[in-house]
């Protein structure tokens, strides 16, 4: 909820623009992952919660090398943490049981890469604690110069951070590109300098990084409002120049479109990267009730109320992340429904990072929800 700090970034000269009728291509792919006949398929999006004795799968009070502050809720004032024993439990099918030491040797030289908002920041930091079981560990290397993940000069943070398993040889990073398209300052001299958002652009750090990632999740959503569009300078660009499209003046509309084309454009790669796996990761959703953030919105709850209550729904309830993903080889990591129902899993009041009275009913407490997203994409990769 707090402004991004102001950001370099390089502008890469190839351009990739798709109209309309390129978002409703339904071009398929039967390369990017065979599946035995005889084996079925597991809908994880099906299922419901259980509480679990063996969870959580790391201590909120530990992975301090991994984990920032303001989402580790054991260090904050919250009393109630029945929400950690919580495991998911798809209809139908088991999820494989994550372990650190598996994750890694069956990602030995290997690449996964998180690109998107805060929300997958959250997920890259659970997944470097579930690796490593919240520990201390000195088998990990800092590897964010070999992706241009640095400070910049009067930055605050890189755009993100790459870290490497000696033992496999097995990175791990995140890249911030809340919006999933290319951020270009309009005048590199000057440092309040509006930024064109180039909608029809994919992430420049996608175009120059991709022969080196093997398993990539995408995501974006809660950025795309006016108020953080104003607060970070963000121009919508379309073809190059400022955008005439009424249509996709609309904030609905425009993030309809750029997750469209991004995802599109990553079908579009994946020949060229036969090793590559690629999901799209549905919204988060966000639990304000009685306002938003900056209005007195509330998620007071802290107790599981959806134990053993089965989410069964046939369709996302992310229609645009299913839409933008039906027909191509990038696979949806369906997360919504089943992060719907888990309301008690916020922050919520007890968040340190705001002012009083401020509410953080969009992120989740750490270990939590997003370790499921992680158990979910560990059992398809």
């Amino acid at each position: 909820m707090s402004t991004s700090t102001q950001r370099e970034f390089i502008h890469n000269k190839e351009e990739h623009h798709l109209d309309k009728t390129t978002i409703d291509s339904t071009k398929s792919s039967s390369d990017f992952e065979t599946v035995p006949i005889h084996k079925k398929i597991c809908n994880y999006a099906k299922g419901k919660w259980v509480i679990d004795d063996r969870r959580p799968l790391y201590s909120g009070f530990g992975c301090k090398q991994w984990l920032a502050p303001m989402w580790a809720c054991r260090l904050m004032q919250r009393q109630d943490f029945a929400f950690e024993k919580l495991r998911w439990q798809p209809k139908d099918c088991e999820t494989e049981e994550f372990e650190g030491p598996k994750f890694l040797k069956r990602m030995k030289d290997k690449t996964l890469a998180f690109v998107g908002d805060s929300l997958g920041r959250q997920q890259f930091q659970s997944l470097m604690c579930m690796i490593t079981a919240g520990k201390d560990s000195s088998d990990v290397l800092d590897v964010g110069n070999e992706y241009g993940l640095v400070i910049p000069p009067g930055g605050v943070r890189p755009d993100g951070w790459a870290y490497r398993f000696l033992s496999t040889n097995t990175t791990v990073l995140y890249y911030w590109s809340s919006g999933l398209c290319e951020l270009e300052p309009l005048n590199v001299k000057d440092p309040q300098t509006e930024y064109a958002m180039h909608l029809d652009r994919p992430p420049s750090f996608l175009r120059q990084f991709m022969h080196k990632i093997d398993v990539l999740v995408l995501n974006t959503g809660h950025h795309w409002n006016r108020g953080k569009l104003r607060a970070n300078r963000w121009v919508m660009y379309l073809g190059g120049a400022p955008n005439t499209n009424r249509m996709l003046a609309d904030m609905g509309r425009a993030k309809n479109f750029t997750i469209h084309n991004t995802v599109k454009w990553l079908d579009f790669q994946l020949p060229k990267h036969p090793r590559l796996k690629a999901f799209y990761r549905s919204i988060s959703p966000r639990h304000f009730v009685n306002g938003d953030w900056n209005t007195g919105g509330s998620c007071n709850n802290t107790r599981p109320m959806s134990i053993d209550k089965e989410v069964l729904q046939e369709e996302s309830s992310d229609p645009i992340a299913a839409s933008a993903v039906r027909g191509t080889g990038v696979k949806l990591l369906d997360i919504t429904a089943l992060s719907q129902v888990r309301d008690e899993g916020h922050i919520s009041r007890f968040i340190t990072t705001s002012a009083s009275g401020v509410q953080d009913c969009l992120h989740w407490c750490l270990p939590g929800v997003p370790d499921t997203w992680n158990e979910i994409l560990f059992a398809q990769i």
